[in-house]
């Protein structure tokens, strides 16, 4: 079982852009599974977050608070800045942009620190932004929406808020104390974690891309590439913020990582939410979520296949 999980969780980048071709090519198969099962599913992938999370992933923003402020720094400027404008440059219609920029304004993913292990990275600064950034982004995700998307929709941010509390912060909370009063059972469950997300992460794009199936085909191929430069962009420029600041390759690697690779089907679900009056609101989310899982694997093995000075 264990042979498995480990599988699994090593090819997520097949598994979720298999589950996107099925969902696509095959989409009145999974219609039934209706849109509102995302909430619960990220609940459940923030769950796991909240049971693999310790102490020592908090204490290193009091250890290394300079690390942490300049990577949650570049996080939630970098990648809203690159929404806006991409689709500017791209002139996507309204719907398509706003999704995008949901895409930008969210907090790194999960899946940022198995990449970031698997570069060599400085796992520890990994896993610390992506427990930081999570933590703010019910105040600073509808914030950034209201400021780069308002002038597009009415934007309910108190609604985004509530909605990231319940959908991503609980269900961390619960994860802690469950880590905290049921140590032996969270133990025996941890290792099985990263397969169980990845196998939720894929269901979260089977649905939403089933839902938009006839859109994507019609009019996807542009925002496709704005998603892949969006991604890519976010490496790039996320390992050139850390080179330009002199830290070592290790925290280069993470913060480019992390900068990158978003929490899209916290996008996804936003959209769904609060943005039912644009269905396409949901097709960036679940494009991100296919190409990032893939752009970051490649990534990974870019990084730790390099002779870097100071290794």
């Amino acid at each position: 079982m264990k042979k498995i999980c480990d599988f699994i969780a090593k090819w997520l980048g097949v598994l979720v852009l298999v589950a996107a071709v099925a969902a696509l090519v095959f989409p009145s198969s999974f219609v039934w599974i209706d849109t509102w099962v995302i909430n619960p599913v990220l609940g459940l992938i923030m769950f796991g977050m909240g049971l693999t999370l310790s102490p020592k992933d908090f204490k290193i923003v009091l250890t290394r608070p300079k690390d942490i402020l300049l990577g949650c720094l570049a996080q939630f400027t970098v990648m809203p800045l690159l929404a806006f404008l991409l689709t500017w440059a791209f002139s996507l219609p309204k719907e398509l942009a706003l999704g995008v920029i949901l895409v930008g304004c969210c907090p790194g993913g999960t899946a940022s620190n198995v990449i970031t292990y698997l570069a060599k990275g400085d796992l520890a600064l990994s896993v610390g932004m992506t427990a930081t950034s999570t933590l703010l982004a019910p105040l600073l995700t509808p914030l950034l929406v209201l400021l780069l998307a308002g002038t597009m929709v009415d934007v309910d941010t108190v609604g985004m808020l509530l909605s990231i509390l319940y959908v991503v912060i609980a269900p961390i909370i619960v994860g802690l104390l469950c880590q905290k009063f049921l140590p032996e059972l969270t133990k025996k469950t941890v290792p099985y974690l990263p397969a169980f997300s990845s196998l939720m992460i894929a269901l979260v794009v089977v649905i939403v891309v089933s839902h938009t199936a006839d859109k994507l085909l019609a009019g996807g191929l542009i925002v496709i590439l704005v998603v892949m430069l969006h991604n890519l962009l976010g490496l790039g420029i996320g390992f050139l913020i850390g080179k330009l600041l002199r830290l070592s390759p290790a925290k280069c690697k993470a913060i480019s990582i992390e900068v990158g690779m978003q929490n899209s089907g916290l996008a996804s679900s936003l959209a769904v939410l609060h943005f039912a009056a644009y269905p396409l609101a949901t097709i960036p989310g679940a494009i991100f979520s296919v190409w990032h899982n893939i752009s970051g694997a490649l990534a990974a093995r870019f990084y730790a296949s390099r002779q870097w000075p100071g290794n």
